[in-house]
């Protein structure tokens, strides 16, 4: 190892805090310090490349160093960098606000910026709140969502979206929410089959949400796949029927996009395959091809004019942060959003798309240890146990989805697992070669730590 590195892994251990990262293992090792990115590739200050397979957390849409992205930040930063959007505005801000909306789903009307994807919740549940408030049902103040949900780890986000290994610390921090359970739960922990798992959960969501519905002021879900829990993949029935459910009850519903958004599932915006409009939509992650923090939340009309009054009557929604509506991640999403289509992009991931369902069915199902893989899109989940027909996991020390990234990233890959869930979520331009690359290299780590 050069000195440089050396002196940079010291200094990343005396000093960093690193996220979702068990600090005390992370100082006993070597760290991977990247330097820089090119095309769908990562490199190291040693100048080892690795293939980017989990898009750098979710959001690398485009490749790094994507030359129409490269320069519209440069040209944004020969005017200004940062503006308030707090009584001012902005031309990125303006035109790419008028973009959201020309391709979201028909009848979001309004775009609130923020800075990541929990800011964008947090912005949601604080204007289904304040609706219901304004509109004089003041009793409306409860959030339904889905069980082994993930929305964030700001505290409403947390709430919504409870995970236990990652907020039991901070539980009675959390506010109470409706939790209905989505097709998977019957499914995979009961046993039935999927027609019937369908069923239950929707009666369940009929059930439950109509016996609060003069108390709950909205739904929200993950669209088609619960990404964190494990990649959990629903069928587009149940998407529309939660959504009508919500219209029939007066409960609005809120699609959380952070991650599925901007193509993640094949579709611009995965509320698409069902063909529903939300009331209030969150995307964030790829909205700026994965270069810089920016988040919007969108809302309809109806909903923006319940804030509309006189000063005096304070219906102001006040909120927001330093950085809302950053010029600079602004312009960045103007021009991802224009590479989307002068390159066509959701109409070239499709044959990979197929693809990756195929080699996940020929290849990876028949190994001894994966009891499972799910996918939507671009957005893949393979499940590893010890005992493949039981499904029993592995103990949770033996850190088997660990071992199997430490494995591809001697190989040049870099990806990502979720307890023993191996998570694969390739930037949506990738190259074919380089799709199987990624595919052949987890395969064979899978193998090597599985069955040694």
């Amino acid at each position: 190892m050069s000195s440089r590195y050396e002196r940079l892994k010291r200094l990343d251990h005396a000093y960093v805090w690193h996220p979702f990262t068990q600090m005390q293992d992370w100082m006993a090792d070597e760290p991977c310090i990247i330097e820089s990115g090119e095309g769908h590739y990562l490199v190291d200050i040693n100048g080892k490349r690795y293939l980017d397979g989990v898009s750098s957390l979710w959001c690398n849409v485009h490749g790094h160093r994507k030359r129409e992205l490269d320069e519209a930040i440069k040209a944004q930063v020969d005017k200004i960098a940062h503006s308030t959007f707090l009584g001012l505005s902005h031309p990125p801000g303006i035109e790419l606000a008028e973009k959201l909306i020309s391709i979201a789903p028909e009848g979001l009307k309004r775009v609130f910026y923020s800075d990541d994807g929990a800011t964008a919740v947090e912005a949601a549940l604080k204007i289904a709140v304040q609706y219901w408030q304004l509109d004089g049902e003041t009793k409306r103040t409860r959030i339904a969502s889905l069980g082994e949900a993930y929305h964030g780890d700001t505290v409403g986000s947390m709430s919504v979206g409870y995970a236990e290994t990652f907020h039991r610390f901070h539980r009675d921090l959390l506010f109470p929410v409706l939790r209905l359970n989505p097709p998977h739960v019957f499914r995979y922990y009961e046993g039935m089959r999927e027609a019937d798992a369908l069923k239950h959960a929707i009666d369940e969501a009929e059930k439950k949400l109509a016996g609060e519905k003069d108390a709950l002021a909205a739904l929200i879900v993950e669209p088609l796949i619960q990404g964190a829990a494990g990649m959990w993949a629903h069928p587009v029935e149940y998407l529309r029927a939660l959504r009508e459910i919500c219209r029939r009850n007066r409960i609005l519903f809120i699609a959380d996009e952070v991650a599925t958004g901007f193509g993640r599932t094949g579709r611009m915006f995965a509320c698409e395959h069902a063909g529903v409009t939300p009331d209030i939509l969150c995307v964030a992650k790829g909205i700026t091809g994965g270069y810089l923090p920016l988040a919007a939340t969108l809302a309809t009309e109806e909903i923006f004019s319940a804030f509309l009054g006189e000063y005096k009557e304070f219906k102001s929604f006040f909120h927001g942060h330093t950085y809302t509506g950053n010029p600079l991640g602004c312009a960045a999403g103007l021009a991802s959003l224009k590479v989307f289509e002068s390159q066509k992009i959701l109409e070239r991931m499709q044959p990979k798309i197929e693809y990756l369902r195929e080699r996940l069915a020929k290849k990876f199902l028949p190994l001894d240890h994966v009891t499972d893989t799910r996918q939507w899109g671009l957005m893949v989940g393979i499940e590893l146990a010890e005992d493949k027909q039981t499904r029993r996991s592995y103990p949770v020390e033996k850190r088997i989805g660990h071992k199997v990234i430490l494995e591809a990233r001697r190989r040049g890959v870099i990806i990502r697992p979720l307890g023993d869930v191996v998570i694969l979520m390739p930037p949506l331009a990738i190259g074919d070669d380089e799709l199987k690359t990624l595919l052949d290299v987890v395969c064979e780590s899978i193998k090597a730590v599985t069955e040694r």
